[in-house]
């Protein structure tokens, strides 16, 4: 599976991006695709994911001002990110997870892209 990013860049605080991220191979019908961010000296956080059944999940920090959306017919999944804030920079990630049922166990597979770079200014 391979996943490719697009939509990072510069923005003022206050200002608007959109994300988006295509994936390709293996892919299960069942499965959850997201975002994820990785601040300069931090940990990867979650932003928000959505699985193919249409669940969503966001962290409380940017619940109200970001949204995510899928296509599942391609695979893809969206990030609109408004009233961007500063503390909203660093890199951001796509990540689809699935799980590969065999006879003895579920195995969980993780795919991430490369990142894309979002950067806020004050």
């Amino acid at each position: 599976v391979q996943l490719m990013e697009s939509g990072g860049g510069l923005v003022q605080a206050g200002g608007s991006l959109r994300l988006s991220c295509a994936a390709s191979g293996s892919i299960f019908s069942d499965n959850t695709m997201g975002w994820y961010r990785q601040a300069p000296g931090k940990q990867r956080e979650l932003v928000a994911d959505m699985t193919s059944r249409g669940s969503t999940n966001y962290a409380d920090s940017v619940k109200g001002r970001f949204t995510i959306s899928r296509e599942n017919a391609k695979n893809s999944v969206h990030l609109q990110m408004t009233n961007l804030k500063p503390e909203d920079t660093g890199v951001y990630y796509c990540r689809l997870g699935q799980t590969l049922a065999t006879i003895e166990r579920q195995v969980p597979l993780d795919f991430w892209g490369q990142g894309t770079q979002v950067t806020v200014s004050s």
